[in-house]
């Protein structure tokens, strides 16, 4: 825990919650000592400061461009990378090795992590935090480029088809680990199927699997 402390910058008055962060729902369904509970919070807490964040930080973007940006920043894959930045997976205490290599773990534990800080002191360590860790990613990420649902319909538009349609496939998990599959289909009959922890990112998986077929053909 000293180590990871020193990769995470930070140092937690009340331990237990740093491990409790880092506790898979495979070693114990107890909520009071897995991940889930601060993973909802920190979920949140990244939102809101990500959100605050890019307020600040680019006063001349217009909504739309912020947006795109948030969208970037938030997804799990982002919240993943960041977890193997700081090395935060060789300490995601799991039954099965395998379990911590998912996008959607690292995602989960990179936000319980962030809900801990915020439990652990206030929403300015919080925001110091993520403003520290996503720091390059924000820089990288300048809201030029646009997601893949909007490239999809543009690309559609520009040779006169109709919109795409997006419908839920099922819904696995818990509550609190939902996993969505989400089909994108094409007037033609073509289609992709995407996958994430909410519809948003499940509809654009989809949505950059179809658009890498359709480039494909």
């Amino acid at each position: 825990m000293e180590i990871l402390q020193k990769h995470l910058n930070y140092k937690f008055k009340n331990i237990k919650l740093l491990q409790q962060a880092l506790t898979h729902s495979s070693v114990t369904g107890n909520e009071r000592y897995n991940y889930e509970r601060l993973e909802f919070l920190g979920d949140r807490v990244l939102g809101m400061t990500m959100a605050h964040l890019l307020y600040n930080m680019f006063p001349n973007d217009r909504e739309g461009v912020l947006a795109q940006r948030y969208v970037q920043l938030v997804r799990a894959e982002t919240v993943a990378a960041v977890v193997k930045k700081l090395h935060i997976d060789e300490y995601i205490n799991v039954k099965d090795e395998e379990i911590k290599q998912g996008v959607n773990v690292l995602c989960d534990v990179g936000e319980a992590i962030i809900g801990a800080i915020y439990i652990d002191s206030d929403i300015e360590q919080a925001i110091h935090f993520v403003e520290t860790n996503w720091r390059d990613m924000i820089d990288k990420k300048g809201g030029s480029e646009k997601d893949a649902k909007t490239q999809l319909q543009e690309k559609l538009h520009s040779v006169k088809l109709p919109v795409p349609v997006y419908e839920v496939v099922s819904k696995d998990g818990s509550e609190h680990e939902p996993m969505f599959t989400i089909k994108v289909s094409l007037n033609d009959g073509q289609f992709a199927l995407g996958c994430g922890k909410n519809k948003k990112t499940a509809e654009q998986q989809a949505a950059a699997k179809l658009l890498e077929q359709m480039e494909q053909e």
